[in-house]
This record gives C-alpha cells, structure tokens and sequence, in this order.
C-alpha cells in the first residue's frame, strides 16, 4: 500500500476508483475497502459503475478536510440568460 500526497490526492479526476485511489487515500487495505463499500460503511458514496467501485473525488475532498464544507462541483454556478 502506497500513501498519498495531498498534492496527489488534489490532482485527482472528478470520479476516481475505489481501489486503489480511494482506499490508498485513507491508508486502508484492498479487502477492507471493498468490504466498507459493499457495507455502505464509508463517510461518503460509493457507486458501483459494471464491476468497478466509483467515488466522487469533491467527497474524498471533503472528508480529508482538503476542501471547505460548502464546495463543490456546481457550488455557486449561475446561469446566465441568454443575449437577447
């Protein structure tokens, strides 16, 4: 098991996989992450995509406290209206 950097873990895609970024992340083993993810056991969603278990880089995020409660991906998008 490698741990990461918060520099690696900021440079992160949106959606990333459970193992072994997620589970590298927060410093646990392959078969318990797993296990936390079919439990429904972890601080955050995961989502399986076919085989692979996904999860949203923001929420990583903001469980290791590298991004303020509030942010996210949308967070304070407006629309504007279109020129007339």
């Amino acid at each position: 098991m490698t741990a990461m950097t918060i520099a690696e873990i900021l440079d992160l895609p949106a959606v990333v996989p459970l193992w072994p970024t997620v589970g590298n992340a927060l410093g646990l083993a392959e078969s318990t992450t797993y296990q936390l993810a079919a439990q429904k056991r972890l601080p955050f969603e995961a989502v399986r995509l076919g085989r692979r278990w996904m999860v949203r880089t923001v929420d990583l995020h903001r469980f290791l406290g590298l991004r303020p409660e509030g942010t996210g991906t949308a967070d304070g998008y407006q629309p504007t209206a279109p020129a007339a």
